[in-house]
């Protein structure tokens, strides 16, 4: 292809897209792009797939100091005619969590593609999941323990950089024009985010790889009263200079959030039944989920413990998704929560319109402010 930069065989880096990426999307031509490829779903999720493991690979580039003609991430947008306009850095540690992706006319041009294909999007926000490299965890973690502890990112600077940048774009191109698209804590951002414009009446198309469910967190029902003493041994064990210091206003303000968080959560006739509730019951968001990922798994739960929990909460109507789920046997957990997987050219799934009361209570999660233990201790970082 034209614009594709031909891999050197010598190099055989495990994360190169000709070694691990999609085998089926190679030898795309014009007559593929414009007649069929944007409008079949697998091809779409390969695509989008790809693009978040090039958000890993960014900040992996960023890592190892690597120069614009060795990096690893532009190929797993080149081939897909996209281009590389923003990335979305967090000030704090100067790690990339995002990237927006547009589509690249010139390049599609080069390759006798006049016109952008049906289906495809203008623009891509993509947001990667957690990264296990120091010192990016740090702030990682930072982000799945408040998952874990509240069920809500909103209180996270990534999440006010990720807003306001989905708004950004949708202004340049209109919302039917862009998609969100995240993996792991990444699924999580954009499906808070996509959310919240959702209540604006703003809808934008989303695509949720591995979304960390609520229930989850409910299983740790207890996180809250312990939330300090797992901070601190995670902080003593993370590679990141000296030791912040917990402020003494969490000891005033302990008692306060360490009462169950459930009591926070919206209740029928709270106020919820407004525009903005009827505005997320019309968006629908498409999840991907393992059975064997744990992180994930309970949002295929339609009869189990998970939905006897949620349907204890009612917030006013329920939220449907397009949930795809993946119908293998049984898999290890890195498998199973890993993003290959949904570019594989053997990944088989089952669509199921689901209208769960488990989206709703994640969704529900964003009406809520973050408790003021977390804050102290997010400052505190």
């Amino acid at each position: 292809m034209a614009n594709r930069v031909v891999p050197n065989p010598r190099e055989a880096h495990p994360d190169a897209f000709h070694v691990s990426g999609p085998r089926n999307v190679t030898s795309l031509n014009w007559r593929d792009l414009i007649s069929s490829s944007w409008k079949d779903p697998k091809y779409k999720r390969t695509v989008i797939a790809c693009f978040i493991q090039a958000v890993y690979l960014l900040e992996l580039d960023r890592h190892e100091k690597r120069a614009p003609d060795n990096a690893l991430a532009p190929n797993w947008w080149i081939p897909f005619k996209y281009k590389l306009t923003k990335t979305l850095i967090d000030e704090r540690d100067k790690s990339i969590f995002g990237a927006i992706l547009e589509w690249d006319q010139s390049a599609a041009l080069a390759d006798l593609v006049l016109i952008r294909p049906s289906g495809a999007p203008r623009a891509v926000l993509v947001l990667r999941g957690t990264l296990l490299r120091s010192p990016t965890m740090r702030r990682d973690i930072e982000d799945d323990l408040r998952f874990v502890a509240w069920e809500s990112l909103k209180g996270s600077v990534r999440f006010k950089v990720t807003l306001e940048t989905l708004k950004s774009i949708c202004e340049t191109y209109g919302s039917s024009n862009v998609c969100i698209a995240g993996h792991s804590l990444g699924a999580g951002f954009a499906l808070q985010v996509g959310k919240e414009l959702a209540k604006q009446g703003i809808y934008v198309e989303a695509h949720l790889f591995n979304p960390p469910s609520v229930s989850l967190a409910m299983s740790l029902k207890n996180i809250g009263e312990k939330a300090e003493y797992v901070w601190s041994r995670v902080k003593s064990v993370l590679p990141y200079g000296k030791e912040a210091k917990v402020s003494n206003d969490v000891d005033k303000t302990s008692a306060v959030a360490s009462k169950s968080w459930m009591s926070r959560l919206p209740r029928s006739g709270s106020g919820l039944k407004d525009a903005s509730v009827v505005g997320i019951t019309k968006w629908i968001p498409h999840l991907y989920v393992n059975n064997s990922d744990y992180i994930c798994c309970y949002y295929n739960d339609t009869n189990g413990t998970a939905e006897k929990v949620v349907d204890k909460e009612n917030v006013g109507g329920q939220i449907a998704a397009k949930l795809f789920v993946v119908s293998k046997e049984k898999q290890k957990f890195l498998e199973a929560h890993g993003l290959e997987q949904w570019w594989s050219s053997d990944a088989e799934l089952q669509q199921v319109i689901h209208n769960s009361k488990l989206i709703s209570r994640q969704l529900s999660s964003l009406y809520t402010s973050t408790p003021s233990r977390i804050v102290t201790i997010v400052k505190a970082l």
